[in-house]
């Protein structure tokens, strides 16, 4: 298959508030009001844990047949740790996540063994939590100044 490029804008608007699309899609990005936010939506690393786990679901079904585990039930919690004194630049620590932990609920009858190795699988086929785990190489391409 080669090389796919995907494409996304994000759009600034009042206060904290962010329009994110891509392919016809919408999504509303915000901060909660503690964080000066107007809280219309979930914040930009919320969104990064939606989606590892939506990707981690989308593997297991796209998945699921070859390893012969019926998924009767799926679902992927997530939780991050992140020191907001790094993005308000109140210390000396990285603006990310520093840890990433989830859960995969898998509902099915098949052996646990089978249901192991498919789920380290699922593990090793994320792009989103490739994209993660591993050094991407990301660079600001330009600034275009709007009049």
């Amino acid at each position: 298959m080669g090389k796919a490029t995907f494409k996304a804008e994000a759009k600034l608007h009042e206060g904290t508030k962010v329009t994110a699309k891509a392919r016809g899609f919408e999504l509303t990005i915000d901060e909660p009001e503690s964080l000066g936010g107007t809280d219309t939506g979930m914040n930009p690393v919320e969104a990064v844990l939606c989606a590892l786990g939506g990707c981690q679901a989308i593997v297991a079904r796209v998945y699921a047949q070859q390893f012969d585990v019926k998924l009767d039930d799926l679902w992927v919690e997530i939780e991050g740790d992140l020191d907001p004194d790094g993005f308000m630049n109140k210390a000396d620590v990285r603006p990310g996540f520093s840890d990433i932990r989830y859960t995969m609920h898998i509902k099915t009858d098949a052996p646990k063994e089978k249901v192991d190795e498919f789920a380290a699988f699922v593990e090793s086929k994320c792009p989103v939590g490739d994209s993660l785990e591993h050094t991407v190489n990301m660079k600001l391409d330009g600034v275009v100044r709007e009049n």
